[in-house]
């Protein structure tokens, strides 16, 4: 079965979460997780994200930075925020890049997930 790990460039918990809402509608262009902004809104994640991810034929999985360091020392040094590839007993492979995340929109973040699948 493939995995596909999405990792935010943000540190999670509840206050931390607050303070990227408040940096990410106040001063969006300072920003430094594109994942975050594409994803979310102001609390909640974007109902179509939620269902395109409800339709995907793989797991995804999501976490902050601080958890990655945690669950997977392997990715530490990769730059964030990233998503990344993986089929049963294989390694994590790059899936997308911040550079990719970057340069798109919630819609082609969709095609780029969808195409790449």
């Amino acid at each position: 079965m493939t995995e596909l790990l999405f990792v935010y460039n943000a540190n999670g918990g509840a206050l931390n979460g607050l303070l990227d809402t408040l940096h990410k509608t106040l001063s969006p262009s300072t920003y430094s997780c594109s994942l975050c902004a594409l994803t979310y809104g102001a609390f909640t994640i974007r109902p179509e994200w939620a269902a395109f991810l409800r339709q995907l034929p793989v797991t995804s999985v999501f976490l902050h930075r601080d958890e990655l360091r945690a669950q997977h020392p392997e990715l530490i040094g990769q730059p964030l925020p990233a998503a990344f590839q993986r089929t049963a007993g294989e390694s994590w492979q790059p899936f997308l890049t911040p550079q990719e995340l970057n340069q798109t929109n919630l819609p082609g973040l969709m095609a780029l997930v969808r195409e790449r699948l």
